[in-house]
């Protein structure tokens, strides 16, 4: 069943999405090389706690931590522990947090360091991708619209975009219906009305889509070892336009800040 909010319910979720995005950007400001991902989890997750929320992951079905950290071909749901970030990584931090009855989700990949061009480019196409699907989730539109604008744009630039792994509805429950895939057909699948709150998640590879997952039971990564890419924003459908309910702006004001981090461009085509 999908859930459609009144715009009270959107506000709490928005104070949800929001506090994600002060947890992505506590991230942003102490990421470094030398730092393990297990610290980078325990800020996030104070931060979070301090607010008077708690993270959606932990204990979700079983995960052991605040955030899904991933590095390099890791495509999502890494667990954090004692492993060090280098130079020259690619660092996906998935985040969610639970306020007010509802859940915020939202996820940023770093790049830690000088990294190629090609894998600058590869986070650039995957960040545009978001917001092409983004522009596509408004009332009257369906799923396949969102999907379709996300794969097309990724597949033209000739990266790999994941199916096995979707975006979703997000409300009282953190995983709720309609799945929203990064691949799939203009004009099929649900309908999206007004009220409907969704995450839509980029997953791109710069080289294949496939992929498989460890025997930790979560880790996915690329069959090819090649880098993969994931950002993500909650949204509200609407008429016209829809409501991006997280926050990626005090991210990047950090990442300004950050000489460890390399600062992405908005690709305008």
């Amino acid at each position: 069943m999908i859930y459609t909010k009144t715009s009270e319910e959107i506000e709490l979720l928005r104070e949800s999405a929001l506090l994600v995005g002060k947890a992505l950007t506590s991230v942003a400001e102490i990421i470094r090389p030398g730092l393990t991902t297990e610290e980078l989890d325990a800020h996030a997750e104070a931060l979070i706690r301090d607010h008077g929320a708690t993270p959606s992951f932990k204990g979700y079905n079983g995960f052991p931590a605040s955030l899904c950290i991933s590095i390099n071909d890791e495509v999502v749901h890494g667990i954090p522990g004692k492993r060090v970030i280098q130079e020259g990584d690619v660092v996906s931090v998935d985040c969610g947090a639970y306020l007010n009855g509802f859940h915020g989700d939202s996820a940023y990949s770093f790049l830690v360091g000088e990294v190629d061009d090609a894998i600058i480019h590869l986070a650039e196409v995957t960040q545009k991708s978001l917001y092409l699907g983004i522009e596509q989730a408004k009332h009257g539109n369906r799923v396949g619209d969102v999907s379709y604008a996300i794969q097309s744009f990724c597949e033209g630039e000739g990266y790999g975009v994941v199916r096995e792994l979707v975006g979703h509805g997000v409300g009282k429950s953190l995983h709720e219906a309609p799945e929203v895939p990064n691949f799939g057909t203009r004009g099929r699948g649900p309908v999206l009305k007004t009220g409907m709150t969704i995450a839509i998640e980029p997953m791109i590879n710069i080289g294949k889509r496939h992929v498989g997952q460890d025997e930790d039971g979560w880790t996915i990564r690329t069959k090819d070892g090649s880098v993969s890419m994931h950002f993500e924003h909650t949204v509200a459908v609407a008429k016209g336009k829809a409501d991006i309910l997280s926050s990626h702006e005090g991210v990047e004001a950090a990442i300004e800040k950050n000489k460890n981090l390399t600062k992405l461009s908005v690709l305008t085509a």
